[in-house]
């Protein structure tokens, strides 16, 4: 992986994807340079001053879209807005869930979002699914956004999931949904529990038991096929990160679900808490600790491991009947690569299960695919559209 910051692996991780995802170069560097002097003194320390560096070349981008727009100039400004989005989301990703300007810099990032996509006729709606989890006040919505696959008839679905730290803003602007849709696929991206503005402005808190929440999605899908224009007997799910145990854990047990992709294998999460305490391998984001804690809703450490002790697929995996994908880097620096072959291995009731490890040599070979993150997604878009078929 690119690392624009030598010893600061969270912060290159933003750089990266904001390259990998839109993001122009130059625009990038004139964010990103400016905090290279605190970069040397951890992930958690400056963590505002990258926000505001980063904010600085969004706040550039906002108003040129906006003079753009004023004179017709939609698609400029659309890509303007784009752009801007994504540097926005990007460093808040990187803040303490303690900071007081985390709401407001993250409603900013969808408000960015949407302002794109108005501008620019991209094929997308925001949704609410209610939620059915028995931990959630009466009347709670799983926010997400629904993208359109091109053309007439009931299209497949694919359902797809964030993890611990990622966002339904990140899975548009990775440009997976798009890849989909060329293939005449639709997707629905989703803030589950824990994620986004689920947890950001709704207090949603994220739990093991990933069934739940998943048969709240696939009621509604139900519900809602016709209006979308999807086939409710041809939905999939897709997870990256912690979504690579959400979704194996939702297809063992949901079983509505046609096929399943482990993007990133997450197979034993419980096991990586005990290492990080250990401070081995690569935390994803700063405020680690804070973080998780805020995610699952736990007031300290005892807490958050009650909460989380069994987020382990061992025994669960075994259970899921439809076909099933895991991909994994070769280098992941989060999850260890082992966790992808036990995770095949364990899968010995899926009529069809693969595995592809990225290799080093042909880039994704980082957590989730980082590195080289289109790549990764087209060899997932091109297996769900060939399983999709052999379905019938």
């Amino acid at each position: 992986m690119f690392m624009y910051y030598p010893t600061n692996y969270v912060w290159s991780m933003a750089v990266v994807a904001s390259l990998n995802n839109g993001g122009f170069i130059d625009e990038v560097d004139k964010a990103a340079r400016p905090v290279l002097e605190a970069s040397q003194q951890g992930d958690d320390v400056g963590t505002e001053l990258l926000y505001a560096s980063w904010k600085a070349v969004a706040d550039r981008l906002l108003a040129a879209a906006q003079t753009d727009e004023a004179r017709g100039w939609k698609l400029s400004a659309s890509d303007k807005y784009y752009r801007a989005a994504l540097y926005t989301s990007q460093s808040e990703r990187l803040q303490s869930p303690k900071w007081e300007g985390r709401k407001a810099a993250y409603q900013q990032s969808i408000d960015l979002l949407l302002k794109h996509v108005e501008l620019g006729g991209v094929p997308l709606t925001t949704v609410d699914v209610p939620y059915k989890g028995d931990d959630a006040p009466a009347g709670s919505a799983l926010p997400g956004y629904f993208y359109r696959a091109p053309g007439d008839g009931p299209r497949p679905l694919i359902v797809m999931w964030n993890g611990l730290d990622s966002t339904k803003e990140m899975m548009y602007t990775s440009r997976f949904p798009q890849q989909m849709a060329r293939r005449g696929i639709s997707v629905l991206m989703m803030d589950p529990p824990g994620s986004g503005e689920a947890l950001r402005m709704r207090d949603l808190h994220a739990r093991y038991d990933t069934e739940v929440w998943a048969a709240s999605v696939m009621d509604w899908v139900e519900e809602n096929a016709a209006e979308l224009g999807v086939d409710p007997k041809k939905v999939g799910l897709v997870g990256w990160s912690l979504g690579g145990y959400y979704v194996p854990r939702a297809a063992a047990f949901e079983k509505r679900i046609a096929l399943a992709v482990a993007w990133g294998a997450n197979y034993d999460w419980a096991a990586v808490q005990e290492a990080r305490r250990r401070r081995e391998g690569e935390n994803p984001v700063p405020h680690y600790w804070d973080h998780v804690y805020w995610v699952f809703g736990a007031s300290d450490e005892a807490d958050f491991l009650e909460k989380t002790k069994n987020m382990r697929l061992e025994g669960v995996v075994d259970k899921i009947t439809v076909p099933f994908l895991v991909t994994h880097g070769e280098g992941d620096r989060q999850i260890p690569v082992k966790y992808a072959y036990d995770e095949y291995e364990a899968a010995v009731n899926s009529p069809k299960r693969e595995l592809r490890i990225f290799t080093q040599a042909e880039g994704g070979a980082e957590h989730i695919g980082i590195d080289n993150l289109e790549y990764v997604g087209e060899f997932t878009a091109d297996w769900i559209a060939e399983t999709f078929a052999e379905l019938g």
